[in-house]
């Protein structure tokens, strides 16, 4: 066989938890479920950081943020950090995007021979946080209560504009694949910002809603002060104090965003509709993941930010032809998908691994090994330094300087109600994690890198706004010239050319 071609479907902010073992029975999703029955899914898959830019650069390095130096929304991913664009591209791939991937700087390619949109959110520096002003709110980028208020019902939104051209490019793209005037193997990338707030669906997904048994959020809602102090900040960060949310804004901030998991899947089916039609079905490895997840209010949190399971779980399911469909429970990582892809595509792991924290899960997938410890990070808004998360089999543990630890054990207590870390029964297990993380992290020299890297923004954001200004958004090229019918081509030549399948093979 040839190699295989590689279609990545990423979309934004889909909490895991609704993915045990495909999307949950409740969830009208009808083309992911079946795209999870012939898939190797993995149930507890992990983001490297709970946050967009800093978890995408982690996805597509394979490192975590504390190597990519993307700490935050508005932190540079630096062009000569290898990605699996790179990986493949050199491996004789074409490469393409269509749809968000949250580059900021320059560089906005990253290894992808060809972007199909621009992205969704700013490329520049203007989201950076400040540490040295603890507590301090930037209103007009910050998450705020809003999306969780103003949730209903819309035709068109921004977003929607954008997913919309996102798989009207993604599948346009796939015709022009299966017409096979370019013979290389193709890793396709599309990235879709749904189902992320704000919670706005369209009339024909939200009534798909309406007597849902899962609209209210698992647990009671703690108290304020019976918060962890990041929860607490999280809180504050999204200005909660300036709304009162209602039960009822809750189950339709919910009910939007599984609409919204139902919009998606309708995109899906017809990138997945294109590829079957196309004749590339046979050939290709298909991988869906999200970035991050969401809280849905859930301890009365929402969005990310966060390492709890609604904010740091996500999707991942990978249908690839020498894979047999299987559920995997160990836990994963964002981390892993450029080794597992790079393996896939017979790439020799030896000249990658170097370059990634994540391990190949061929072996998972197949039976024949295991994953380490799975390590996250999170050095953005509403936090005040640096946290780091390690999940260990059934524990998961959080250490940050500025607050007390975390232990969970996910077993007994999947909602993370019970903190075991001064529980005595649990001390070797807290000893035994911190030290692994100790070994792996040093916190005062995360803490010092995070606050040089904000530093620097905050002097060149400001001066290049100064003057003429120059925007690093990617603007999409179009080649009018070299589309449809133009004097300078063969129009026979051009009919039998862009048809596919050709002549009289039906």
């Amino acid at each position: 066989m040839s190699q295989p071609n590689i279609l990545i479907l990423m979309v934004d902010q889909l909490n895991g938890t609704l993915f045990p073992d495909g999307p949950a029975e409740f969830l009208h999703a009808p083309h992911l479920k079946a795209l999870a029955k012939r898939s190797v899914r993995f149930a507890n898959t992990y983001t490297a950081s709970p946050l967009c830019a800093p978890a995408r650069a982690s996805f597509m390095s394979g490192q975590l943020p504390s190597r990519t130096r993307v700490y935050d929304n508005a932190a540079e991913f630096a062009s000569d950090i290898p990605t699996y664009a790179h990986h493949l591209r050199a491996a004789g791939y074409y490469t393409a995007l269509s749809g968000k991937m949250h580059f900021v700087g320059p560089d906005q390619m990253h290894g992808f021979e060809e972007r199909l949109t621009t992205d969704i959110y700013p490329a520049d520096f203007g989201w950076t946080p400040d540490y040295t002003k603890p507590g301090e709110r930037i209103d007009w980028w910050y998450h705020n209560l809003g999306s969780v208020t103003g949730a209903g019902v819309a035709e068109i939104t921004n977003q929607m504009e954008y997913d919309d051209e996102v798989a009207y490019h993604a599948t346009r793209k796939l015709y022009d694949l299966s017409r096979r005037q370019d013979e290389r193997p193709w890793c396709l990338t599309v990235s879709f910002t749904h189902p992320h707030d704000p919670y706005v669906a369209r009339r024909k997904f939200w009534d798909l809603y309406e007597d849902c048994p899962d609209l209210d959020p698992p647990g009671d809602i703690p108290a304020f002060e019976d918060l962890d102090p990041h929860s607490q900040r999280l809180l504050e960060a999204c200005d909660f104090r300036a709304f009162d949310i209602t039960p009822e804004q809750v189950r339709r901030a919910r009910r939007g965003y599984f609409a919204n998991i139902s919009y998606v899947d309708e995109k899906v089916g017809e990138i997945l509709d294109v590829l079957e039609r196309g004749r590339m079905a046979d050939n290709t490895i298909i991988l869906f993941v999200s970035d991050h997840g969401d809280m849905l209010g859930e301890k009365g949190l929402w969005f990310k930010m966060c390492f709890f399971e609604g904010s740091a779980r996500v999707p991942l399911m990978i249908a690839a032809p020498d894979w047999e469909p299987a559920s995997v429970l160990q836990p994963v990582s964002t981390l892993d998908v450029t080794p597992t892809i790079a393996r896939l595509a017979g790439l020799d792991l030896t000249r990658i691994a170097r370059w990634t924290d994540g391990e190949d899960l061929a072996p998972l997938a197949t039976g024949t090994g295991g994953r380490g410890p799975v390590p996250m990070e999170y050095a953005a808004e509403g936090s005040i330094a640096p946290l780091v998360g390690l999940r260990d089999g059934r524990y998961k543990l959080t250490l940050c300087e500025a607050d007390p630890p975390l232990l969970f054990d996910l077993d007994t207590d999947p909602h993370e109600t019970q903190n075991l870390a001064d529980d005595p029964a649990h001390a070797e297990v807290l000893k035994r994690l911190t030290a692994m993380m100790r070994a792996r992290w040093d916190l005062k020299r995360f803490d010092e890198a995070v606050r040089e890297s904000q530093a620097r923004r905050w002097v060149v954001y400001p001066a290049l706004r100064n003057g003429a200004y120059y925007p690093w958004d990617y603007q999409p090229l179009q080649k009018a010239s070299e589309r449809y019918m133009r004097n300078h081509m063969d129009l026979n030549v051009l009919e039998e050319s862009k048809r596919f399948p050709r002549g009289n093979d039906h």
